[in-house]
């Protein structure tokens, strides 16, 4: 699987077609259940693999299915409720460059040599983590303030609740 990387973080296409998955579940949020077939076209990801992602998320409860005529999958929860961290350890695991946080601070604390290669890391490990759980998926969908790629303008709603931990 082809992995895009962000600096140190790496973003596998899993985890890209999940995030954008999410996405089109965000623009669609207030119309219910999407039909998969649509998901896929709207997001122009194979149909196939998607289903693999869905199944997953599902099984995370980020989203939810629902049977029928009229069928297909919705978020669980508001899409301001939903930090890109989730979904991405889901289908990646760990936000680290190697190794998650407390491998991290194991190694800190016993490779003396190393600490300080190991604390940059880790601080690149706590930043990427601080972005991703302060981001969510209404974030990426919002058309408002959007200035374009790379930055936003004014505060979105999902910004001005507490800071998660």
């Amino acid at each position: 699987m082809r992995c895009m990387e962000a600096g140190d973080l790496k973003i596998s296409q899993k985890g890209l077609y999940a995030l954008q998955a999410m996405m089109t579940l965000a623009r669609r949020h207030e119309q219910g259940a999407i039909k998969i077939r649509d998901i896929a076209a709207e997001s122009d990801l194979p149909e196939k693999f998607l289903e693999l992602i869905l199944l997953e998320l599902k099984n995370a409860r980020i989203v939810d299915s629902v049977r029928g005529a009229r069928g297909g999958y919705q978020l669980r929860r508001h899409p301001s409720e939903i930090p890109l961290s989730d979904i991405i350890r889901l289908v990646d695991g760990p936000l680290a460059p190697m190794g998650d946080a407390e491998q991290l601070r194991g190694l800190i604390a016993k490779d003396a040599d190393h600490r300080a290669l190991y604390e940059v890391f880790l601080a690149v490990r706590d930043a990427a983590a601080k972005i991703l759980e302060n981001t969510t998926v209404a974030d990426l969908v919002a058309e408002k303030g959007r200035k374009g790629p790379g930055g936003k303008s004014g505060a979105s709603p999902a910004k001005t609740k507490a800071t998660r931990a």
